[in-house]
């Protein structure tokens, strides 16, 4: 596999088009901080690191659905910088997705966080993916 992030975000959305309440997705120290932040901004509704004694492990999901209407918290999940052609951001032009609404995952020098935390600590660095 040559994008393990692009592998992560297309098994959340053919989780969430077919209505799954949990996905499972092979673990790793970079999608494992993807979903720390995809949880604290309120996109999942929790997520459980399952250790494998002879395998890499697995990231249990629970996706998060509006009881009444029944549409995910996760509208649309967009792969921005590829093994292809690496995308960043400097601090003066953070990207703004869907005008503030959703969210920018970057990977920077003090971790994974947001774009909204990444300008507060006025820190650039990898535009991984686009969340709303």
């Amino acid at each position: 596999m040559t994008d393990p992030i692009a592998d992560y975000l297309t098994r959340l959305r053919n989780a969430i088009k077919a209505n799954k309440r949990i996905v499972d997705i092979p673990a790793s120290k970079l999608k494992m901080e993807i979903t720390k932040v995809l949880h604290a901004n309120g996109f999942i509704q929790s997520y459980k690191l399952e250790d494998g004694v002879n395998t890499q492990g697995l990231i249990k999901i629970a996706l998060k659905y509006n009881p009444s209407t029944k549409k995910s918290a996760i509208v649309n999940l967009e792969r921005v910088s590829k093994p292809g052609l690496r995308k960043y951001a400097h601090t003066s032009n953070m990207p703004r997705v869907l005008n503030g609404l959703g969210i920018a995952i970057l990977s920077t020098s003090k971790g994974v966080m947001t774009n909204k935390e990444a300008a507060r600590q006025n820190v650039g660095g990898e535009v991984l993916c686009n969340v709303y």
